[in-house]
């Protein structure tokens, strides 16, 4: 049995590692502010504090096994739970993120790979509100987090780089886009049906996190998934599979995309061009993370049980995605595909 302090705790990563380690037989403290109490399961320990303020009297003076740091975006969070946890827990485990790397053309880069670099005025000086109004910032806040992560816990660090995160009770809708608009049917607009994807199930990292806690497993690790390659028509595929609809996929090229100003990651999620300056964004290695006893839980799963969880979301969620083309753009485009005029297919004929 591990004491385990996992700051935040509420959020799509958190609720994971709380129950999966309940499950597994662990004490488990939660630091917050208290806010979102409710999704809390009976047996934690809830301590509450506020990391925008330095309050983490909650926490001084005790100890615990390990701490999971999942929500730490600015450096001066970390920077702050070391000054008050530094000698007081065996292992640091920090989520970081694979935005911190400077450089995504190049293909099966691994965790040594160089990392972006800071250019504002102080990074200190940057708050969780000034993080989330600059995102361009977002993947160099995090390298200064790794940093501060490896200056107070030497030696016992263990830092995680996911991809992007998906599954039930992600509200991003990235991921959940794909499976909403295959069960809905009919010609659906796609990608290059070739181009390689990578995402990980947030239950399969935030549980993998707990599995490296019980191991004292320290270093960096590169977590995305699957274990074997996978191509944007093959999780298509699994969708049609999964949903029994009758949805056609009309592939299209990324000329013909970038042509008619649609975006990847937003417009198209999940997607993003596997050449020039994004070419290795979805082929980054994990080799590191599989030896260390990373496993996934099958595709059709992930599907089905996003799918599911989003229809019991309020109608507005249901109906307004927050990511993804709209039907009606998506019918437009759909159209120029169907006249097969030359000016408008670009060179997706």
């Amino acid at each position: 049995m591990l004491s385990i302090l996992i700051l935040g705790g509420t959020g799509f990563i958190g609720t994971t590692q709380v129950r999966y380690a309940l499950a597994r037989g662990h004490r488990v403290s939660v630091f917050n502010r208290g806010t979102d109490a409710e999704k809390l399961p009976e047996g934690i320990e809830l301590l509450t504090g506020d990391r925008d303020t330095n309050d983490y009297a909650s926490i001084k003076g005790r100890t615990w096994d390990v701490c999971i740091d999942v929500p730490a975006r600015v450096p001066h969070w970390v920077r702050d739970a070391g000054v008050v946890l530094k000698g007081q827990v065996g292992q640091y485990i920090y989520v970081s993120t694979v935005s911190v790397y400077a450089n995504n053309a190049e293909p099966g880069q691994d965790e040594s790979a160089a990392r972006s670099r800071y250019t504002g005025a102080d990074p200190m000086a940057e708050t969780a509100l000034s993080a989330s109004q600059n995102m361009s910032m977002y993947g160099a806040l995090k390298a200064l987090c790794e940093d501060e992560v490896n200056k107070a816990f030497t030696g016992i660090a263990t830092i995680v780089r996911p991809g992007l995160i998906v599954g039930p009770g992600d509200k991003t809708d990235r991921f959940t886009y794909w499976p909403v608009r295959i069960a809905r049917g009919g010609d659906v607009l796609t990608p290059p049906l070739t181009e390689p994807v990578q995402f990980i199930d947030a239950r399969d990292l935030g549980e993998w996190t707990i599995r490296l806690a019980e191991e004292r497993t320290f270093g960096t690790f590169n977590a995305n998934g699957p274990a074997q390659p996978l191509t944007f028509g093959r999780l298509l595929a699994c969708a049609v599979d999964v949903t029994k609809s009758n949805a056609r996929l009309r592939e299209v090229t990324t000329a013909f995309l970038r042509a008619h100003g649609i975006e990847p990651w937003s417009d198209l999620p999940v997607w993003i061009p596997s050449d020039g300056e994004s070419g290795g964004s979805h082929r980054r290695s994990i080799s590191a993370a599989i030896a260390a006893g990373l496993t996934f839980r099958p595709l059709a799963t992930t599907i089905a049980d996003t799918l599911a969880w989003h229809m019991t979301r309020p109608t507005e969620q249901r109906e307004t995605m927050r990511a993804g083309l709209t039907a009606d753009r998506e019918r437009s485009l759909l159209d120029m595909l169907q006249r097969g005029d030359e000016a408008d297919l670009g060179d997706a004929k």
